[in-house]
């Protein structure tokens, strides 16, 4: 059940009994319609990737990458005695769940207290083994190259071709819920920078294939605080910079030096596309804003909301343009960030769209008070 039967578009050469599936893919395309409405559009839609059982899109390149290793290691378990990677919480709790499925050791490398509980306990409910390293993203990731290089343990990172394979099968996704067309803009939100070429790999695959005439234009979205990716776009492509990225809401793109940097600067060349930043402020606005119309929307995808909302304003994307906003993770996974935003406990935001639990007496003529501020007297 490789990503929705897809398997011969990804990994032709595995066989079923090889395959580790949690029956990932065919996420749901939903039509924001409220939302659209406030932005003044007719045609918006939300790809929602965290709907998956990890609760991110990193769901669809670890069961290629995973399968992968499983038919190796049957073969002759030392050539990979385990499978390792650098996270920002999102690629170390789909690693470590489909490792467990198939019994392969998986060791995570997290920068420490600088992802979300929830994404903290779900490797360690799986069994990987855990290192909390008092670093950045960019330094585990240096490390875990270091330590990949000097061992047979495997490196699972979004550099890994088998991630970007299942990765791409989202784009492939999207123009089968259009019915084969391909929508005008697609905006993402962009960190080590892998999805953005993943999700053109599988417009363009379409296109070759003759089963679509042309290519959607890209928008990566960024957090200001790790924004290496729009100062390039702004020097016009000539000068890219690494840079330590400062701390965001949207910690899972929290990274100053992407591995897919030159990549995802293809894609965007390519396409047409455009690089987008929204400021801590902005991001927690744009994801609250989407919540209320029944979204619950991770940090990330609030860049890229930000990032829609700014396009539209200055008249970039039209409103009757077809528009995909790739949701790349769960709300869930952001509890804590939200429950601050709604409490006003962030320093120096107004959190506009904040709705605070109403502390009321057992008492019917409190509560009355309360439920007709709300609604009005015409409701009650």
């Amino acid at each position: 059940q490789m990503l929705g039967s897809k398997k011969e578009w990804i990994l032709p050469g595995i066989s079923n009994e090889d395959v580790v599936s949690m029956y990932e893919g065919n996420s749901n395309l939903f039509w924001a319609e409220r939302y659209g409405q406030m932005l003044g559009m007719t045609d918006l839609w939300v790809k929602q990737c965290g709907n998956s059982h990890t609760g991110s899109f990193k769901d669809l390149g670890m069961t290629v990458l995973v399968s992968q290793v499983n038919k190796i290691r049957k073969q002759n378990k030392n050539v990979i005695s385990a499978v390792g990677c650098a996270s920002t919480g999102d690629t170390s709790a789909a690693l470590s769940a489909y490792c467990a499925a198939a019994d392969i050791p998986s060791i995570v490398f997290l920068p420490a207290d600088k992802i979300s509980l929830a994404q903290l306990v779900q490797p360690i409910a799986n069994g990987a083994l855990v290192l909390s390293i008092d670093t950045d993203f960019d330094g585990c990731m240096r490390l875990i190259r270091e330590v990949t290089a000097e061992t047979p343990i495997y490196l699972a990172n979004s550099m890994n071709s088998l991630r970007i394979e299942g990765q791409k099968t989202a784009a492939i996704e999207i123009v089968q819920q259009f019915d084969w067309q391909v929508p005008d803009w697609l905006i993402i939100p962009g960190g080590n920078l892998g999805n953005v070429y993943a999700f053109y790999k599988g417009f363009k695959m379409c296109m070759d294939l003759g089963l679509t005439d042309r290519m959607p234009k890209m928008v990566v979205a960024q957090a200001a605080n790790a924004n290496p990716l729009y100062r390039m776009y702004k020097s016009n492509w000539e000068v890219f910079e690494p840079m330590q990225a400062e701390t965001t809401f949207a910690s899972a793109i929290q990274i100053g030096d992407p591995v897919s940097i030159h990549r995802a600067v293809k894609a965007l060349k390519d396409t047409d596309g455009i690089v987008e930043e929204a400021t801590e402020e902005e991001l927690m606005d744009a994801a609250a804003l989407a919540d209320r119309t029944g979204m619950f929307n991770c940090p990330h995808t609030g860049v890229a909301l930000a990032a829609l909302m700014k396009l539209r304003e200055n008249g970039t994307i039209a409103p009757s343009d077809r528009t995909v906003v790739v949701s790349t993770a769960h709300g869930l996974k952001f509890v804590n960030s939200k429950i601050a935003y709604h409490a006003k406990e962030i320093e120096n935001f107004a959190s506009k769209y904040s709705n605070p639990p109403v502390s009321v007496r057992e008492d019917l003529g409190s509560v009355m008070d309360v439920i007709g501020k709300r609604l009005g007297t015409t409701g009650m």
